[in-house]
């Protein structure tokens, strides 16, 4: 039986869309990017990074261009003054419902985890 099983799992195929979207978020750091602008709004740089405390620099510039490619996050400029800040498209936003789903199966099975540390 066990073979069969083994000879069915090989024949499993996977949707495009659904393996596109999880190479997206599989990506470490990418989800707590998402859930940081979902739940700050836009943000400077500075201020991801200090939310994304265990990202260094390099890799969250890294990430915020491989989101903005895939059109999650987009970079504001504005022309009076330095300020630059990261913000979720709208397609980044349609995101929330699906991270609260993760947040409470978080809540429901991961038990032995304690507070995150800052």
């Amino acid at each position: 039986m066990a073979e069969n099983e083994t000879i069915e799992a090989e024949n499993v195929k996977l949707c495009d869309k659904f393996v596109a979207t999880f190479e997206i978020l599989g990506r470490k750091w990418n989800g707590l990017i998402i859930e940081a602008l979902l739940n700050n709004g836009a943000m400077r740089f500075k201020d991801l990074s200090q939310t994304v405390v265990k990202c260094s620099d390099r890799v969250l510039v890294e990430r915020l261009k491989e989101l903005e490619a895939n059109d999650l996050v987009e970079r504001r400029t504005y022309d009076e003054s330095a300020l630059i800040e990261y913000a979720l498209t709208k397609k980044g936003e349609s995101m929330r419902e699906m991270m609260q789903v993760v947040h409470d199966w978080s809540d429901e099975w991961n038990t032995d985890c304690g507070p995150q540390e800052a």
